[in-house]
């Protein structure tokens, strides 16, 4: 168990919440991506001024629920938790991947609530638009690849337990053992988060309308993603980073204060864990155009 944080009453369910005070307002919502949790932005959240980490429900220290979920009632979830736990808006959401679909899907039911966008290596409705068209076979492949990975052995788990020491070296003791323990045994999580993403995730946020006119910062992960390396070539990998690049730039260009930045050497899924003070200066960017 984590000793940050609290569990609130939302509807039938307790989820949990951290939240730190700080220079800086107002105050920055981290939406964890898929398999991760609110504590792997700790160090993200204490760069960052006034901030809030949570857990959605079924995933990390909060109620279980059935998933996937959609993203309307991921986003009516988070409203409500904010309003029980008394984080005053309007707030900057900073989602990363598949949490930086919820936060645009917030923004659309909620636009007057939000005060600006931050976009950590966010995927979109429309990602084939940009990739390769090879990109749908690998897509299927790595998809039915995960759907078949076995139960970890004893000697996966004792390794990834020393990688997970890496990387989160700078976490309390106790929050570095929970979120280690955590994710050894909930890595399926993930896979079952995503179920719903190119379906009905994807027609929500087709259908949602525009953002509102806030400030806007889509970070891109400058380092090769790992899994795409896996099963395909160098030139498709370097084609399909490059369509990334493109995809983000155009949804900074989408509103009127959108800004893309990347950021060297970060992996997509180590990027809230390893680059707090890049996610840090975008939040001060937003900030200070809010």
């Amino acid at each position: 168990m984590t000793n940050l944080g609290q569990r609130y009453a939302v509807g039938d369910r307790k989820l949990w919440l951290h939240r730190e005070s700080g220079a800086g307002t107002p105050t920055v919502v981290f939406l964890p991506g898929a398999g991760l949790v609110g504590l792997d932005f700790l160090a993200a959240q204490r760069h960052s001024g006034d901030a809030v980490t949570y857990d959605r429900a079924g995933t990390g220290w909060s109620d279980a629920a059935p998933l996937p979920r959609s993203a309307a009632e991921v986003a009516e979830e988070l409203r409500a938790l904010l309003s029980a736990a008394d984080v005053a808006g309007p707030v900057i959401l900073a989602g990363h991947s598949l949490g930086a679909f919820y936060a645009r899907r917030y923004a659309q039911l909620f636009p007057t609530e939000v005060a600006g966008l931050l976009l950590l290596d966010p995927g979109h409705e429309d990602i084939f638009d940009f990739l390769p068209p090879e990109a749908r076979a690998l897509d299927a492949e790595i998809k039915s690849y995960t759907d078949a990975i076995p139960d970890l052995t004893d000697e996966q788990k004792a390794a990834a337990r020393g990688q997970y020491a890496q990387l989160y070296a700078a976490w309390p003791a106790a929050e570095r053992d929970a979120l280690t323990d955590y994710h050894l045994d909930q890595w399926r999580v993930a896979i079952a988060e995503t179920r719903n993403f190119d379906t009905e995730v994807h027609a929500e946020l087709r259908a949602g309308g525009p953002l509102p006119d806030v400030p806007l910062v889509v970070l891109t992960a400058g380092a090769q993603n790992p899994v795409w390396t896996r099963f395909a070539d160098a030139d498709l990998v370097a084609r399909a980073h490059a369509g990334i690049d493109a995809m983000h730039q155009a949804m900074a260009a989408a509103v009127p204060r959108g800004a893309h930045r990347v950021v060297p050497g970060a992996a997509h899924g180590f990027l809230p864990m390893q680059h707090p003070g890049a996610i840090a200066e975008a939040v001060a960017t937003i900030r200070a155009q809010a």
